[in-house]
């Protein structure tokens, strides 16, 4: 293990989370299996506890300046903090059963979680791009005031909490769109709801992956020490940066990426 090309590549990693917004658990999973040689459950494991402090860090940041609507936060994780446990808890019963098999299907669940995030998120830049007069028609708004809408928040957060626990993917991209189709946020409020429920989400997530015994500090460690100052150094030229290019770009390298766990031999 290359302990300074970690730090490296993570802080490469760190400044594409900050420009594009594009989830850190699709690049640094990825590349801890495949640059790193680390077994698919101890990538997973690792990286759960990796981001959970750059979400912590955010989503304090976005608290402080009101960026957020902490009644969606409150709703969400209430649904996807019993949710992601329950994934931790498939993996137990799957390592249980032999460790083998749980990289075997750790390898492939990330593989379509990644495909599957970076198609709807693709198809979703391709329309705005090629067509921006088209519309899709509008989903229906939850209403966190009442019972109806409260249950379907939580149950969609518990859907998505389990994918989470089970391949740590998906925490900030699959949420995004939740947000923005259910819940109608502004710009202004929609990074900072996203971050912070991904962080209550993370953090209950990091400990079921704790109680498994595959998180490796000494993996976790210099992936925060790279993509820590990453993120803070993308967030701050995302301004001038052309955001449409460059996520093109990562989501095509994502796609063969997710194609390649998928076949992995």
């Amino acid at each position: 293990m290359d302990y300074l090309l970690l730090p490296l590549l993570s802080f490469g990693v760190g400044i594409i989370v900050g420009l594009t917004g594009i989830g850190g658990a699709s690049l640094i999973t990825p590349m801890l299996i495949f640059v790193f040689q680390v077994p698919p459950s101890v990538a997973v494991s690792s990286d759960v506890v990796a981001a959970t402090l750059m979400k912590i860090v955010g989503s304090v940041k976005h608290y402080q300046q009101k960026t957020l609507d902490m009644q969606v936060v409150k709703w969400l994780a209430f649904g996807s903090v019993p949710g992601s446990l329950f994934g931790v808890g498939i993996l137990h019963l799957i390592k249980r059963n032999g460790g083998s098999s749980l990289d075997y299907i750790l390898l492939r669940l990330l593989g379509v979680m990644i495909l599957l995030v970076t198609v709807l998120a693709l198809v979703q830049l391709l329309l705005f791009t090629f067509f921006p007069k088209f519309t899709l028609p509008d989903l229906p708004k939850f209403d966190l005031k009442t019972n109806l809408g409260r249950f379907l928040t939580m149950t969609i957060g518990a859907v998505l909490g389990c994918l989470v626990g089970l391949s740590s993917v998906s925490s900030g991209s699959m949420f995004a769109l939740v947000l923005i189709g259910f819940f109608r946020l502004d710009a202004r409020k929609l990074v900072g709801t996203d971050i912070s429920q991904a962080a209550i989400l993370l953090f209950f997530t990091s400990l079921g992956h704790l109680s498994l015994g595959t998180v490796n500090w000494s993996l976790v460690i210099p992936i925060w020490i790279g993509s820590v100052p990453g993120v803070l150094l993308g967030a701050k030229i995302c301004q001038i940066a052309p955001q449409r290019p460059l996520r093109f770009i990562i989501y095509t390298i994502l796609m063969m990426v997710s194609w390649k766990l998928v076949y992995q031999a």
